[in-house]
């Protein structure tokens, strides 16, 4: 009660502010315990740690599927191995090879036929030889095996047949119900989706494989402390020393924890991540002018954070932003520079003093 009674003397005593200036004599600062230290720029500051959650970017993700129905004959790779682009990942016996494979064969020797014909009635209807009907019929052949043709070539190359092997049946003829399914890229077998002597149909899901460098954190910053996060921004995962950059901020809010989704991409150190892991991310302090200050130096009047700069004869509040807040201190971002003395404590006072001098 007898240090309420010394202040409320000490404020009556203070003389009216001008241009914002809170007056404050050195005796003064000593009684109301106002203390100051200079700013220090924020450098590698970051936030509290958020919750984020390690993902595999879409364009890296992809699930390998049977090309054809079948039967699986043999698994070559398990979940978590290595694998590279062209690798045989999976067997399939598939009649419905054998058959697309037999039909291919028949229409390619029914085109080469028509072809031939199509060919000689041409040169016939140059020496008008035949009615042009008949060079209209022969062509309309060629077109159309033509067609069909193209069109079991490519469902062939779809069910994993390649040029080498298509070569090969063309010329040998003999036909095969073993269908090799291979890796488009080099990565990782993430997840193993079917077994050994399980029937699949078409498009069943069999793999689903990923390139592992870069990642993504998708981290859920709360939107009260969302501050003036943007794209470009450092995050980092302390406890594996592992860092990367903002790629995106997101524009919607989630209604299970009012979080806003922050995407950062890393790069470098990604071995030390696994897809699905939930880690504790730090994100950095909003670039330029930023600093960490102790939480008392900051005060809210009226919505707007302040702090009080210092100054000869008193005290200036000066307006910041919040970016984010840690235990026991805040980081702020002002139109100040490095080494502005500001108060860190006593600042009640001051709110007092100000205030009062504004009525």
């Amino acid at each position: 009660m007898k240090q309420f009674l010394v202040m409320a003397v000490l404020l009556g005593a203070l003389a009216p502010a001008a241009a914002e200036l809170v007056r404050i004599s050195p005796e003064q600062r000593t009684a109301l315990g106002i203390e100051t230290a200079p700013l220090a720029a924020s450098g590698d500051l970051h936030s509290a740690r958020f919750p984020a959650e390690v993902a595999v970017p879409n364009a890296q993700l992809q699930v390998v599927t049977a090309p054809q129905a079948g039967v699986v004959e043999m698994l070559l790779v398990a979940e978590g191995e290595e694998i590279h682009q062209g690798q045989p990942l999976v067997r399939i016996q598939s009649p419905r090879l054998l058959e697309l494979q037999g039909e291919y064969l028949e229409t390619r020797a029914r085109f080469r036929l028509a072809e031939s014909n199509y060919r000689r009635d041409r040169q016939l209807s140059e020496d008008g030889i035949i009615a042009e009907r008949r060079l209209l019929e022969s062509r309309a052949a060629y077109q159309e095996l033509s067609a069909a043709q193209s069109r079991l070539r490519h469902l062939l190359q779809l069910s994993g047949m390649d040029q080498e092997a298509l070569a090969e049946l063309e010329s040998q003829r003999n036909l095969s119900s073993t269908l090799s399914v291979r890796a488009p890229f080099d990565g990782v077998v993430l997840e193993q989706m079917v077994t050994a002597g399980r029937g699949v149909e078409l498009a069943d899901p069999l793999y689903r494989i990923a390139r592992l460098t870069p990642l993504w954190l998708e981290i859920h910053v709360p939107l009260a402390r969302l501050g003036g996060l943007a794209v470009g921004h450092t995050v980092r995962v302390p406890d594996l020393d592992v860092s990367g950059q903002i790629i995106s901020v997101g524009r919607m809010v989630h209604g299970a924890d009012q979080g806003v989704l922050v995407r950062a991409q890393v790069s470098e150190g990604t071995e030390r991540l696994r897809p699905g892991q939930f880690v504790q991310a730090q994100v950095a302090a909003a670039g330029g002018n930023s600093f960490r200050v102790p939480g008392a130096a900051v005060l809210r009047s009226a919505g707007q954070s302040y702090v009080f700069v210092a100054r000869e004869e008193g005290f200036v509040p000066v307006p910041v932003t919040v970016t984010s807040e840690e235990p026991g201190y805040q980081v702020i971002q002002a139109d100040l520079q490095p080494g502005t003395a500001i108060a860190v404590s006593g600042t009640v006072a001051l709110k007092a003093a100000w205030s009062a001098e504004a009525e």
